[in-house]
């Protein structure tokens, strides 16, 4: 088990030395117990090789993971569920949406608005009292694929020519930018700079989408490990994002065909889930 000097690809192509304890903190975050963390370790240790990529040993403590407890392994996959809302990012839009409501705004999807150029269509609007922040989603499909400063920038532009036409006494407060992925230094320097506030995979560090998502018990639904790919395509489509809503709607799953015991299963899992939930 000696991994002190070897390298693994990450999901951008960069090579870098191999951290076991990067493996066992996330595991750790996923709820796992420290005999279980060191049995998987143990087992990795075993088989990893010059090269391998993250995505395969991420994938494989998964594996290892799920054997063990099913539930701590849905939390694990969180990031893979959140790229699972793809490919069209609509569903992202939604499960943002979903998660500001939950947290006490009022949030629309979707909608146009003139600015004092063209017209533009927000992502997600959020009222709050009398303040209206407008959200930007930037989902991207695959890792590595971080947000440079062309998106702060541009997305910049498009609140000013808004908040410029804004004649409503709903005053315009501020824009936002969510990515599932991680935004460079200098988007995050922009950012601070025009007064964006900007909410990535991991940023800001007290306060991210990861940490939102645990602390609220707000998980997507493609984070099950027990739905089909059909079946939770059917629910995206239906507009059913959140393991929240699918425990409330779960005539859902009789549309499906699900029978009576897997049906208990999938709610059981998806309830386990949402005990983190302070709603």
């Amino acid at each position: 088990m000696q991994f002190k000097n070897l390298h693994i690809i990450k999901a951008s192509g960069e090579k870098v030395l191999f951290s076991m304890d990067k493996v066992a903190s996330s595991l750790r975050r996923a709820g796992a117990n420290e005999a279980v963390i060191q049995e998987i370790i143990q087992i990795l240790g075993d088989e990893l090789y010059e090269g391998i990529s993250t995505k395969q040993i991420y994938n494989r403590a998964f594996n290892l993971l799920k054997k063990k407890h099913g539930l701590v392994a849905s939390k694990y996959k969180l990031k893979k569920a959140i790229y699972e809302l793809g490919p069209t990012g609509f569903p992202f839009e939604r499960f943002i949406a979903a998660l500001l409501k939950y947290s006490g705004y009022h949030t629309k999807v979707g909608k146009i608005l003139q600015g004092k150029c063209v017209k533009h269509e927000v992502d997600v609007v959020v009222l709050k009292d009398t303040e209206q922040f407008l959200v930007e989603c930037k989902f991207h499909g695959e890792q590595g694929r971080n947000c440079d400063v062309k998106i702060p920038l541009y997305i910049d532009a498009r609140f000013k020519d808004i908040a410029n036409f804004n004649q409503t006494k709903i005053q315009f407060k501020k824009g936002w930018v969510v990515t599932n992925t991680r935004f460079t230094a200098d988007a995050i320097a922009y950012g601070k700079c025009v007064n964006l506030y900007l909410l990535s995979w991991d940023y800001p560090a007290n306060n991210s989408l990861k940490q939102r998502i645990d602390t609220a018990g707000l998980y997507p639904i493609t984070v099950s490990t027990l739905l089909t790919n059909r079946e939770k395509q059917f629910l995206l489509s239906r507009d059913v994002v959140l393991c929240k809503e699918l425990i409330n709607d779960n005539f859902y799953l009789d549309h499906l065909g699900v029978s009576a015991v897997r049906k208990e299963k999938i709610l059981k899992e998806m309830n386990m889930l949402c005990i983190g939930s302070h709603h």
